[in-house]
């Protein structure tokens, strides 16, 4: 019997390459995570000729899948001065009704954010699962890449922030300690009381500047890229 859970991960992802796959581009970009398995397939099975496009790995995961699918992977520090990827396509943890995500749990932030930032078309690929009315639903935790020296600083930061509980992500293994991103960087996971307020609630003059630790979701996006040693 099939999968549901992975029947809607590979519908979601056939649908976003049946409606943004060109295949005359030259580079496009793969996320990380369980979806981007069944984006990779979907491209494959067009049964085109691929060989002319590059694609732009987010981290070790994504490459594996692109190699084993028998595709060219270029690593993003090697693309051409001043070129942006045609189409970058990638997961979320969640999504919110304003299209805002959670990303992060794949621990590969930095590489995610370089690529999507650097394509002319970014596509985020959830399931029926991923979708809530606000942030911080379900996934109870944000996702912060940072610096290793300076992880704790960035700790106490989000506690002033109103984290209830900022912790850093430990490997598999705790006895290996924190878990490492393909950057040596770490990963820190925020949890904050309450889900995070969409634009309809900000805009009925609630501000979420947390206030009895109530936050908007751009404002605390804002707030905590300016903490110093966060990478994504």
């Amino acid at each position: 019997m099939a999968d549901p859970i992975e029947n809607a991960k590979r519908t979601a992802a056939r649908k976003a390459v049946e409606d943004h796959f060109n295949p005359t581009a030259r580079y496009i970009g793969i996320g990380s995570g369980s979806t981007i398995v069944f984006v990779v397939e979907a491209i494959k099975d067009r049964n085109e000729d691929l060989s002319r496009i590059l694609f732009v790995p987010t981290g070790y995961q994504s490459r594996q899948v692109i190699v084993k699918a028998g595709l060219q992977p270029i690593q993003f520090d090697s693309l051409p001065s001043g070129v942006l990827l045609d189409v970058a396509f990638d997961g979320a943890d969640e999504v919110d009704e304003d299209l805002n995500c959670i990303k992060g749990g794949g621990a590969c932030l930095y590489q995610e954010k370089l690529v999507a930032t650097h394509a002319k078309k970014f596509i985020c690929i959830a399931d029926q699962r991923k979708l809530q009315s606000r942030l911080l639903s379900k996934w109870d935790k944000i996702p912060i890449e940072v610096e290793p020296l300076a992880a704790h600083s960035v700790l106490q930061s989000l506690t002033t922030l109103g984290s209830q509980e900022a912790s850093i992500r430990s490997s598999l293994l705790e006895k290996s300690g924190p878990l490492k991103t393909d950057q040596d960087n770490f990963i820190v996971d925020a949890k904050f009381k309450h889900p995070l307020l969409p634009k309809a609630t900000t805009a009925e003059g609630v501000e979420g500047v947390g206030e009895d630790r109530h936050w908007a979701v751009e404002t605390l996006a804002k707030e905590i890229k300016q903490i110093e040693g966060v990478l994504s």
